[in-house]
């Protein structure tokens, strides 16, 4: 079995203007960014609660009183998404599992879930698609830039060729079950609805904005 990985988070200070912008309208730039705060705090909660070697924030801006105790804080690099991916994994220098701010519905049994299947023998990655066709979560055993440099980031495509990059370098992989990011206002709601007791739900009904009633499965 490998090592158990570390556990990145990569992220954007919660700031108006800068955070969840694709929420707005119907939110404000200060509503986005105070939505973007309660995912960032559900994710690093889940993130502190998960044993883990290190748990570092890679961090686009200053840290804020929403940061735990026990969460190392590196800033991100410079450069597209995919550089900065791949400088972050390069950071640790060694196994890694990495997610954003994006899924407040992760729980510490998932990423320890994400974490046991990544130190499994025969498995080199652990992917987990987004609803939206990205990925939420990435975790490379020995991680390589070319694992990531070059994959096109932020399209509908991004999760299949990540996939596809980790198949073509012979990785062996485990698929983690897919969830849904927080983009606009109905990945907010329908989240919300089925995660009722996170923070983020707290916040996005303070706000003003109900969760409709779900209707389906939304992990």
């Amino acid at each position: 079995m490998s090592p158990l990985a570390s556990l990145l988070v990569i992220a954007k200070a919660p700031r108006a203007g800068r955070s969840k912008t694709r929420l707005c309208p119907p939110c404000t730039p200060e509503e986005a960014a105070s939505l973007a705060e309660a995912a960032l705090s559900d994710t690093l909660a889940a993130v502190a609660m998960t044993p883990s070697p290190r748990r570092i924030l890679v961090l686009d801006g200053p840290p804020g009183p929403w940061l735990p105790a026990g969460i190392e804080v590196v800033p991100q690099g410079h450069g597209g998404l995919d550089v900065r991916l791949a400088a972050a994994f390069a950071a640790v220098g060694g196994p890694a599992l990495l997610i954003g701010m994006d899924t407040p519905q992760v729980g510490s049994a998932l990423l320890g879930e994400a974490l046991a299947a990544l130190a499994r023998d025969g498995i080199d990655a652990v992917l987990g698609m987004a609803v939206d066709g990205g990925w939420w979560a990435l975790g490379l055993n020995d991680p390589d830039p070319d694992d990531l440099l070059g994959v096109p980031m932020s399209t509908p495509q991004t999760g299949a060729a990540q996939l596809a990059r980790l198949l073509a370098r012979r990785r062996g992989v485990h698929r983690l079950p897919s969830l849904r990011d927080v983009d606009r206002i109905d990945d907010a709601r329908e989240v919300a609805a089925f995660h009722p007791h996170t923070g983020f739900a707290a916040r996005l009904d303070a706000l003003g904005y109900a969760a409709r009633r779900p209707t389906r499965s939304s992990a």
